[in-house]
């Protein structure tokens, strides 16, 4: 019995060590962690193609990581792959000076290609710690060629003729239809002047008897044709 709680005191012992230890180490991260600071990159850089851009991360840290620049890639499934970046002579990594505790590592591109867009970050390793960098996005894109090489003066001279052509056009239809509404105004006129002139002449009492004995001749037409049948006729006896 003596024997089981001595083993179960040198367990607990060891126990207590390991724990102690982890703490320890857990401690030693955290205030590395905390004494790492990262600053703010630049979120988007623009750039066209065959031209000059630099990428840079800053951070403040006392120690001394190693540095690796990372490029996420867009795939065409729509995920990012990670890659590290080739150094040539059209991509050379440099380093800057420290200014107010402030470490800055520069990636320069002498002649950007298209294949060159995606978000660039930096991997800060330092033992068994390491951290990446907020990033920057590269976006390369190729310019739109112009197709006629202008200059200010022939632009706004386009522009003045275009609102001559403009008020032409708006100028052109209203007078024709104010010509065409003025005509017609005039036809009308002389439509009711000719009608005035037909009936100018007219005696109002000779119409009026004329249409009195059309009306009288209608009526009494039919009884005395009657009566001048009616004396020829010779009825049979039975």
């Amino acid at each position: 019995m003596e024997k089981m709680e001595f083993g179960l005191v040198i367990l607990l012992c060891l126990w207590a060590a390991l724990a102690t230890a982890y703490a320890k180490d857990n401690k030693v991260e955290e205030e590395e962690e905390e004494e790492l600071k990262l600053e703010a990159d630049q979120p988007l850089q623009r750039v066209t193609v065959d031209g000059e851009a630099i990428v840079q991360c800053c951070y403040r840290w006392k120690k001394s990581p190693h540095v690796i620049w990372i490029v996420n890639v867009q795939t065409i499934n729509g995920t990012t792959l990670p890659r590290l970046v080739n150094q040539s002579e059209n991509v050379t990594p440099k380093l800057m000076e420290e200014k107010d505790g402030v470490k800055c590592h520069q990636l320069f591109f002498k002649s950007i290609q298209l294949n060159d867009t995606g978000l660039y970050q930096c991997k800060l390793n330092h033992s068994s710690l390491y951290a990446f960098t907020h990033g920057t996005y590269l976006q390369v894109y190729k310019p739109i060629q112009k197709t006629l090489n202008l200059s200010e003066s022939v632009k706004n001279s386009i522009i003045t003729a275009e609102g001559v052509l403009l008020l032409l056009c708006v100028l052109v239809p209203g007078t024709m239809l104010l010509c065409k509404s003025k005509s017609l105004h005039e036809l009308n006129r002389k439509k009711g002047r000719e009608e005035e002139n037909i009936y100018e002449g007219l005696n109002l009492d000779d119409c009026n008897s004329a249409y009195h004995q059309i009306q009288r001749s209608n009526h009494q037409g039919p009884y005395q044709d009657v009566a001048n049948c009616a004396e020829d006729i010779q009825l049979e006896k039975p």
